[in-house]
């Protein structure tokens, strides 16, 4: 069954505070797709959700969009990927992202729609919507599969 959850967000701390809601209801270990357009809040949620874990404050938080992963906690509770620069699904096979599905950790995933194909089909998508402004829409859903 899947089902979707709806969160408004009227600033950055707003989208920060709703990571670190989502965080003590997110699964120890999974995967999050985090889709909106660039600009949209991925990385300002993300730092939400890092903070709500424990992992790290949220100004230890930033894009890997040049590092493509960076690794959060000790140990690693969260790894957070950047596809946004790569342009081949062999691109994103070299990084090992695969390899992260199985480790006792959350593995948060920008740009995953470029490539749903390389991620596990029981997985939670988040897809934030600019609505305006510091305004933000998250849709958060979760199909098991």
């Amino acid at each position: 069954m899947n089902s979707v959850r709806l969160i408004e967000t009227h600033s950055d701390e707003e989208t920060r505070a709703a990571g670190r809601e989502l965080a003590g209801t997110l699964p120890k270990q999974g995967v999050v797709l985090l889709i909106g357009d660039l600009g949209a809040g991925k990385t300002t949620l993300t730092k939400g959700i890092v903070e709500g874990r424990g992992a790290a404050g949220a100004d230890d938080v930033s894009s890997p969009t040049f590092t493509l992963i960076h690794e959060y906690g000790e140990p690693v509770s969260v790894y957070h990927a950047d596809l946004y620069r790569l342009d081949t699904a062999e691109q994103v096979r070299r990084m090992g992202l695969e390899e992260l599905f199985d480790r006792p950790a959350l593995l948060i995933v920008e740009w995953g729609e470029r490539f749903p194909e390389l991620f596990p089909r029981d997985r939670i998508e988040i897809r934030i919507k600019d609505a305006g402004g510091d305004d933000r829409l998250l849709a958060i859903s979760y199909q098991p599969s």
